[in-house]
């Protein structure tokens, strides 16, 4: 059904608007954005009440575990989180069992994002077969069939020679390379971050230098060779001084950041708290100001959130033998919008760019026209409430699995609506309530 989004504050800078607008919808794109639109009587009217509407988000580091691993989420399951979260489009990592490192297997995902699918999937696909870092994959035939970029994610590929042989074959492609920055020999048998919680409890700590060794490697080996390369998750302040130099010297290199490497140190790790065990680790507030400082310098261009889910058997392990991870895709948002605009880091015109048009570039789906709003292109818009409060219930959560250490946390900001290829995959229906009450 044709929809006209009425007195929606839009804000794209890709499109330079930002101001209170009507945005009409149908055969599932844009087809006008102005003030004071007319339509006709078919259309469904949505009365956004200077609410902020956004591009549909994207989110370039999703595991949506399918296949293999259908027990702790699935695409649709998966999907249906990201559209409450406000993401029209999600990329799924390749660590699935087996892992998206054929076009068989590529395939098969879209096939089953087709069937169950509340937004859009795009598969990363796996750099090496099996993502055991010993061959590569067939890059060419993975790109063909669909790949948006390429990844051992869950895993570094470790050795130098086989990583100078990735970034030349992924530079051929004309993709970009998602590292997974973990030194293994440093993080053997590491379960969080190596400070005062980690010698309180007894655990083996997992260094910075382990994440910043590896982005170090990679940029000087790929000085000769100029593939596009992004590391995901940073969680070390150091990492960012290092991809900065590298930025300042004109390479092919960009950063990701999660909402919980901004908000949360390893004291959340405390009283062997598995929710709060994640992989790079939650590190220490010095952390946490080098990061923000990389979000404010345009340093960091990309908000992802590593959305993991696992089951609640697996995270009630020992903490040692616990799985890495947590949800992410319900909670980033409001989470971002409070840390980074709220806080003061960056203006909202910067969160909204870090959300839709740069991951949009970085997996080249920006040819597509996603990530922004033009006449003619795609219909994915989000619609946010920023002054709305919610409680995180983990059992409402939409993820199969449950695992967030947000739970009974007050999010600043709500999702009231997300529209996919422009069907409304998402309604709040009520369910953010305005608290008053201050987070716990």
């Amino acid at each position: 059904m044709p929809t006209l989004l009425r007195n929606a504050h839009v804000v794209d800078p890709s499109s330079n608007l930002d101001g209170v607008l009507d945005v009409a919808l149908a055969d599932g794109r844009v087809v006008e954005i102005g003030s004071a639109l007319s339509t006709l009587p078919a259309w469904d009217i949505v009365e956004c009440d200077g609410r902020l509407l956004f591009p549909g988000l994207i989110d370039p580091h999703v595991h949506l575990r399918e296949p293999g691993q259908e027990h702790k989420e699935t695409i649709a399951t998966g999907t249906s989180a990201a559209v409450a979260g406000g993401f029209a489009t999600v990329c799924c990592m390749p660590n699935t069992a087996p892992a998206l490192d054929t076009p068989e297997t590529l395939a098969w995902v879209r096939m089953r994002a087709e069937a169950s699918a509340a937004c859009r999937v795009f598969a990363v696909a796996a750099a090496t077969k099996g993502r055991k870092g010993e061959e590569l994959a067939e890059l060419h035939l993975l790109r063909q069939a669909g790949a948006v970029a390429f990844s051992d994610d869950g895993d570094c590929i470790a050795t130098p020679g086989m990583m100078s042989r990735v970034l030349s074959s992924v530079k051929a492609t004309g993709a970009c390379f998602m590292q997974h920055c973990q030194e293994p020999t440093l993080t053997r048998g590491s379960a969080m971050h190596a400070g005062t919680i980690a010698t309180k409890l007894g655990l083996s700590g997992w260094p910075r230098v382990a994440e910043e060794l590896i982005i170090e490697r990679d940029i000087r080996l790929n000085m000769g060779i100029g593939c596009a390369y992004h590391a995901q998750h940073l969680s070390s302040g150091g990492s960012v001084g290092i991809i900065a130099r590298a930025r300042e010297a004109g390479l092919p290199v960009s950063a990701e950041v999660c909402p919980h490497h901004l908000l949360l140190t390893h004291d959340a790790c405390d009283n062997y708290n598995t929710l709060a065990k994640v992989n790079p680790p939650l590190r220490e507030q010095s952390d946490i100001d080098a990061l923000l400082k990389g979000v404010a310098s345009g340093v960091i261009t990309v908000l992802a959130t590593d959305h993991a889910p696992h089951s609640a058997d697996e995270k009630s392990l020992a903490f040692e033998d616990a799985p890495f991870g947590m949800l992410g895709l319900q909670t980033a948002l409001p989470l971002f919008y409070e840390v980074l605009v709220e806080g003061g880091v960056v203006p909202l015109s910067t969160l909204v760019t870090m959300m839709t048009t740069a991951p949009a570039k970085l997996c080249g789906l920006d040819a597509l026209g996603l990530g922004s709003f033009r006449v003619g292109g795609p219909a994915d818009c989000t619609l946010f409430d920023p002054s709305a409060r919610w409680r995180v219930e983990p059992q409402a959560l939409l993820s199969k699995s449950k695992n967030t250490p947000y739970g009974g946390m007050l999010m600043h900001g709500a999702v009231v609506g997300t529209w996919v290829a422009g069907e409304r995959r998402y309604a709040s229906e009520g369910s953010a309530q305005a608290l008053q009450t201050s987070r716990r």
